[in-house]
């Protein structure tokens, strides 16, 4: 009897010394089976696009977003079930400020010190970048809201900037979303969920309309591209991520596998009926959504197979076994880095290559395997680098200063 008597202490006590940590950690990429290895795949597609290997690349994003939406959504509810509500605000955005801004700033530093002393630079290439494109831009990735700029005919494509939209995205949303859950009663939750899930395909709807009517001389002239990157197309993205860490799906696995094979087969069928042909390195969904009005539904369809995904694998334990292994897991864990750096080295990477050719050519060139992998393995490695020296340093202060437990 008094054995049993211990054994039940001890395990209540190691439960509660677990929960205690999940809290510590805020529910952090690592505290859940699967996460990291999802995020790192979420980077391996982008990276594919990026180095234009093929098309679908651009799906990496989306799958950030419902990562993201199901991950910030998991740690509010919990801190507000156990802070009071300074305590709720100060611990969420403190965690996040010391996550996501030393990276990210540290990387426009570099930038802003490139564009002060370009004559130091080296590189004519890079120096010509840096002046025409990097200079002008770098004011509205610093206020993170590049993705507004992005949407005007003041944008200038630039690899050392403009994938950094999707940040813009992010950060938006992490300044609205703890306010919408905080003032939201646990009741009207999933209310809430559902009607910002039904609220995309409408807002890209109207935004779409209101490009497509030129009203407005300083907007962008593709409709399609303002559609991508402002951040209420994307609405649904992170609401159907949030739904999924709180309320399950019906049959996840037959659902994966009936959409594994209609989705691409819906994609190319609209697909040929736009533009009379296919492209399998698409998947059906070409970068925008131009065809078939996919801008509207397309984005959904892929969003809600995505959150599916992450169900799957957080509810069932799908490919838990894949996504654990040790690679998988250190991808997705530098994969915030790996994100903001990879675009510039894909670039540096091409730009040398073409600048030097006759001397020594390497073959690196656009949609190769041999540029893909070396571009992820010097990302990997720049990534690294700072997750060592910049990121886990700053990242592990979050308990100190911002403490989750109540």
């Amino acid at each position: 009897m008094t054995k049993v008597c211990i054994i039940k202490v001890v395990s209540v006590t190691m439960r509660n010394n677990d929960l205690n940590t999940l809290q510590n950690e805020g529910l952090e990429h690592s505290m859940i089976p699967g996460l990291d290895g999802l995020r790192a795949l979420a980077i391996l597609t982008v990276l594919g696009s990026h180095t234009k290997n093929y098309d679908f690349g651009w799906m990496g994003v989306q799958f950030f977003f419902v990562l993201s939406g199901f991950l910030i959504t998991g740690i509010l509810l919990r801190m507000k079930e156990s802070l009071p509500v300074q305590r709720y605000f100060k611990a969420f955005y403190g965690r996040r400020f010391l996550r996501i801004f030393p990276l990210y700033y540290f990387y426009l530093f570099l930038l802003g010190l490139a564009a002060w002393q370009t004559d130091l630079i080296p590189f004519k290439f890079i120096q010509r970048e840096i002046e025409s494109n990097v200079q002008p831009q770098l004011p509205f990735a610093f206020l993170y809201v590049y993705n507004f700029l992005h949407a005007t005919t003041g944008y200038q494509h630039t690899p050392f900037l403009s994938h950094l939209w999707s940040l813009s995205v992010e950060e938006q949303f992490y300044i609205i979303w703890p306010l919408i859950l905080f003032f939201t009663p646990k009741e009207k939750i999933k209310t809430v969920f559902l009607t910002a899930i039904a609220l995309g395909p409408i807002l890209r709807w109207a935004t779409f309309l209101v490009y497509q009517s030129h009203a407005f001389p300083s907007l962008l002239t593709s409709p399609y591209l303002a559609v991508y990157v402002l951040p209420f197309s994307h609405i649904d993205a992170f609401a159907l991520g949030a739904f999924v860490s709180q309320f399950s799906l019906p049959k996840p696995r037959i659902q994966l596998t009936v959409l594994a094979v209609a989705i691409p087969v819906l994609g190319f069928a609209t697909q040929y009926v736009s533009y009379g042909s296919i492209r399998p390195d698409t998947l059906g969904y070409e970068f925008t959504l131009s065809g078939s009005y996919k801008f509207i539904w397309g984005y959904s369809l892929l969003n809600y197979f995505f959150a599916l995904i992450v169900h799957a694998v957080h509810r069932t334990g799908m490919w838990t076994r894949f996504l654990e292994l040790p690679v998988m897991q250190y991808l997705g864990r530098i994969s915030y880095g790996m994100y903001v750096y990879h675009y510039a080295v894909i670039w540096f990477m091409i730009q040398a290559q073409n600048k030097n050719r006759e001397a020594l050519d390497l073959s690196i060139n656009y949609g190769t395997a041999r540029t893909y992998f070396l571009a992820l393995a010097l990302t990997t490695l720049v990534a690294s680098l700072s997750f060592r020296f910049l990121e886990k340093p700053v990242n592990d202060l979050k308990d100190r200063f911002f403490p989750l437990k109540a």
